[in-house]
């Protein structure tokens, strides 16, 4: 399992590639996906999802639609066009991130870079 910590500081940056490859997805759907792609090393908590993707909205990165499934209003949220271009700029920020960090520890542990 992956600390609260770690994903709390990358999930802004999950919820927006996943919502940039599927397209739309509603909240549920966002756990599950990443559960089963981490093969059960990230689970979230709906009280962790909910702000990002409040935030996002709030932010004009994602918009929403409701849509009744079954009796039961279910919100989808899609990434604006802004969205799109803000996810694109931060995977590659964290995509550069993520090579520092391995060059940084490789080193001091003494691994090879």
């Amino acid at each position: 399992m992956i600390s609260r910590e770690l994903i709390k500081g990358t999930l802004k940056y999950l919820v927006m590639n996943l919502l940039r490859t599927e397209s739309r997805m509603y909240g549920y759907e966002i756990t599950r996906v990443l559960d089963e792609q981490s093969r059960g090393r990230i689970r979230l908590s709906f009280a962790a999802l909910y702000p990002v993707l409040h935030k996002l909205e709030a932010g004009g990165m994602v918009r929403t639609e409701t849509e009744n499934v079954n009796n039961r209003i279910r919100k989808y949220y899609t990434l604006t066009e802004r969205g799109r271009k803000e996810a694109e700029s931060l995977l590659k920020e964290f995509g550069e991130y993520l090579e520092l960090m391995k060059t940084i520890t490789a080193r001091n542990n003494g691994l090879p870079e």
